[in-house]
């Protein structure tokens, strides 16, 4: 047996392991809460500061745009008709585009003869390019006309204007909700109705298109 002042103090000399083992412990709680946490708020992210909203720029002021000017534009249709020889003027009422009996009607008739047709499809060409309303009116000489197809000249240059309306809504596909039509009759001479010239330059259709 060995002597007791031989042997060694194990009590002492474990004393340092409990207090190594009580720091392993709160480790592992510590641990374990944080995993604990992560576990309940998986979704949770770190709170960062909203970026700064830039400051708001002025927007220039709308360009505004000038109306087109309604005289340009006639000018302009009658620029393109001016190749085919028509009689063309300018007044308030817009552009006036006269065309004789001659061309288009045979003598107290009121069907367009084929050669007109050429000059009416030109006519019909440049009005599908602008939505201008236009007017057909027809003038008469001043030489009373009587004939089982008309009781006069106001007759007659009605029906010349209805005919005109016709075959540019159908045979040419302008609508017929831009045109309209009028008759002078005798009223609205062009020229003096005392010579052959003069009587006939007053038998015309115009075709008036509208500012």
């Amino acid at each position: 047996m060995t002597p007791s002042y031989l042997r060694r103090d194990t009590a002492i000399r474990d004393r340092w392991m409990i207090s190594y083992m009580d720091v392993l412990t709160i480790l592992l709680i510590f641990f374990v809460a944080i995993a604990a946490q992560i576990r309940l708020h998986p979704d949770q992210k770190p709170v960062t500061a909203p970026a700064p909203t830039p400051a708001p720029t002025p927007a220039p002021p709308p360009v505004a745009t000038a109306p087109s000017d309604p005289r340009q534009t006639l000018l302009a249709l009658r620029q393109k008709l001016e190749p085919y020889g028509l009689e063309m003027r300018i007044e308030p009422r817009g552009l006036v585009i006269s065309l004789p009996q001659a061309i288009l009607f045979s003598s107290g008739e009121d069907r367009v003869s084929p050669r007109g047709l050429p000059i009416i499809e030109h006519i019909a060409d440049v009005l599908r390019d602008v939505p201008n309303e236009v007017t057909l009116i027809g003038h008469a000489d001043a030489v009373p006309i009587h004939n089982r197809h008309f009781l006069n000249n106001w007759d007659l240059a009605a029906a010349r204007s209805l005919r005109m309306l016709e075959l540019l809504s159908q045979r040419y596909g302008i609508p017929e909700s831009r045109l309209s039509i009028s008759s002078y009759g005798t009223y609205r001479p062009a020229s003096p109705n005392d010579t052959p010239d003069g009587r006939a330059h007053n038998r015309r259709v115009e075709v008036v298109i509208a500012q």
